[in-house]
């Protein structure tokens, strides 16, 4: 299947962060972020080795048929501070799956989840997807407060279905429409560069 050019990861300014395309010198810092013990917890990231990590990477730069991926940046320095995509994306369908995570030193600053509303935005206004998923761990209340932010609502409780760290947990399911009320405002900075 080919990939689709509106799922190609266009760079998108969101004031404080900017999302843009994965690049292969983004290794070194993606790195360092998973060897933080809350990524490797959460993130479902089972990257043991630089090699896993580059692997990872590689996947990203990539294009694909049914999946997204930006790196998230600080706009003022423009370290890496996390990664937000879509998965599962059909356009069949009309739905698609995100998953973020942030770097520890981009914690606690409300990035995560003005990057999830800005790459549903961006989701919903260029494709016919118009539902999109976000599961997360009961255990992790930290991404329930970026799926609430981000103007996902909660649907249910999956119990045991996913492993995170060698031990299935329950996750909440939250999903976001395209017709929902935004969640932040999109600031005078939010537009898309081609």
């Amino acid at each position: 299947m080919q990939p689709d050019p509106l799922l190609q990861p266009v760079e998108l300014d969101a004031g404080i962060v900017c999302l843009r395309a994965w690049r292969a010198t983004d290794l070194d810092d993606a790195w360092a972020a998973f060897q933080d013990e809350q990524m490797r917890r959460w993130g479902g990231l089972p990257l043991a080795t630089r090699e896993d990590a580059l692997a990872w990477l590689v996947r990203r730069l990539e294009p694909a048929a049914d999946r997204l991926s930006w790196a998230v940046v600080d706009a003022a320095t423009g370290a890496l501070a996390g990664s937000v995509g879509f998965s599962f994306v059909d356009p069949g369908e009309g739905q698609a799956m995100v998953g973020y995570w942030t770097a520890p030193a981009a914690r606690g600053r409300g990035l995560a989840a003005l990057a999830v509303d800005t790459a549903c935005r961006r989701l919903f206004a260029t494709t016919s997807v118009d539902r999109v998923e976000l599961f997360h761990a009961i255990a992790d209340p930290a991404s329930g407060r970026v799926a609430e932010k981000a103007g996902f609502t909660w649907e249910g409780r999956l119990r045991r279905s996913h492993r995170y760290d060698g031990v299935k947990l329950d996750q909440f399911l939250c999903a976001r429409l395209a017709d929902d009320p935004p969640p932040l405002p999109a600031g005078p900075g939010l537009s898309s560069r081609s």
